[in-house]
């Protein structure tokens, strides 16, 4: 079994910076993709970045791409996702969620198996 917890989250201005960490627990990833996905209030789940835990390889969601940036500390088990330039479209509940195993990073909610509880990002204008 595999336990995600996010934390990090918080209330910034627009054009601020922020960074969210997801620390796992319950087994190794050698073999595993994470994922940040956003949930804002009567929208659906979408992705926003991810991460291979083998190499580092990652993939990003167009919106965000060039302001948020994700990595992992393998020997933390940690993965975070620092966030510049944040716009008030980036309110959101972040979720961090892990797939194992897997060869790929993917952007698809339902492929991912663990999740953690989320963390709230405000951005006010």
């Amino acid at each position: 079994q595999v336990q995600l917890d996010e934390s990090g989250g918080g209330l910034v201005q627009a054009g601020g910076s922020l960074r969210l960490s997801c620390l796992a627990s319950g087994r190794t990833f050698s073999s595993s993709a994470m994922g940040w996905f956003r949930q804002a209030p009567g929208k659906e789940r979408e992705f926003v970045a991810g991460i291979r835990w083998s190499d580092g390889a990652t993939l990003y969601a167009d919106p965000v791409k060039g302001r948020f940036t994700v990595s992992r500390d393998n020997a933390k088990n940690t993965m975070y996702l620092q966030m510049n330039s944040l716009k008030p479209e980036d309110t959101a509940v972040y979720y961090c969620a892990a797939r194992s195993p897997t060869a790929y990073v993917y952007s698809g909610p339902s492929l991912y198996q663990y999740w953690g509880q989320g963390t709230q990002v405000t951005v006010s204008s």
